[in-house]
């Protein structure tokens, strides 16, 4: 045959019984006979003049062509899945789920959800926070906020927000707060630096970015998440590296000191959304956090780099 795609029935048919390994599985999942799946089996196998299924033992397995069909059905039905929910999400009032680090969320969001809110109301924002990795390709999810470095990966629309800066903070409260207060960069050399175990490279990044010998640092408490880490350094446990955008406003309102100022690192905090997917809320999200950050990047395409 040419030109002409087979019955999409039938396409449908064997597509959930070779991704199933089952035609008593994929009947199931279609919510029809054992027998009308090996039918559509048999009338696309007839239409394409080839056998997609042989004999093996008591079951079936399939043939080299069958598994060359397989992952082309699989991938053609996975996007016209994610596309219908994509366009259906696109109707007035759904919501507009996005992604993001859970410290980002409390420390950074919450205090401006009110003014997202009142300046982009057809967005419907919903939020999902999460202090592990965040997986921007994870179904149902419009966009993802994350810190990483360029280049950005080729299925992705991504929108460089700002450049991620880092640097030491402690509170007032802190034990050696006077000691510290004052003094260059050298002085942390003898202290206990609070750290996240997700993240362990970060002393040793602002180390060299600040002209200091890292393994002249001595690595104190550590912590499983950066959340966790900021509130330990708000309640006076230690000096803790930290991204500035979440401790801004605590430096602001004098909650926490950071008297070295912060370095820049490789990463971005970005806006990433599936390419495929319709941009237009994207871009307007993207647009009033840029605002909001005081950031003058521009959006990337997937692909390029910064």
């Amino acid at each position: 045959m040419t030109g002409r795609l087979p019955s999409l029935n039938a396409l449908k048919a064997f597509e959930a019984a070779a991704r199933l390994e089952s035609v008593s599985q994929a009947a199931e999942q279609l919510n029809v006979t054992h027998g009308a799946v090996s039918r559509q089996i048999r009338t696309l196998e007839e239409e394409l003049g080839v056998a997609l299924f042989e004999k093996s033992g008591r079951g079936v397995r399939l043939t080299s062509a069958g598994r060359r069909l397989r992952d082309s059905s699989r991938d053609a039905f996975d996007l016209l899945r994610t596309t219908c929910a994509e366009i259906a999400g696109l109707r007035a009032g759904a919501p507009f789920l996005l992604a993001c680090p859970g410290s980002l969320l409390a420390r950074w969001f919450i205090p401006r959800l009110d003014r997202l809110n009142a300046e982009l109301p057809e967005l419907n924002l919903h939020l999902s926070a999460s202090e592990g990795e965040l997986d921007p390709r994870r179904s149902g999810v419009s966009a993802t906020l994350l810190f990483a470095a360029p280049p950005w990966p080729g299925d992705m629309h991504v929108y460089p927000l700002t450049n991620e800066r880092i640097g030491p903070v402690f509170s007032p409260g802190y034990a050696g707060a006077a000691a510290l207060h004052g003094k260059s960069t050298a002085v942390l050399a003898g202290e206990p630096l609070l750290h996240t175990l997700s993240r362990p490279q970060a002393w040793s990044d602002w180390a060299h970015a600040a002209g200091l010998d890292a393994d002249s640092l001595n690595s104190g408490q550590g912590f499983e998440h950066l959340y966790y880490l900021l509130e330990a350094a708000l309640a006076g446990l230690g000096v803790a590296i930290a991204p500035e955008l979440l401790v801004a406003d605590d430096v602001a309102s004098g909650r926490l000191m950071a008297p070295w100022g912060f370095v820049e690192t490789a990463n971005q905090l970005a806006l990433w959304v599936p390419a495929r997917q319709p941009q237009r809320q994207a871009e307007a999200l993207a647009g009033w956090l840029k605002g909001n950050l005081g950031s003058t990047n521009s959006p990337a395409r997937a692909g390029s780099v910064e």
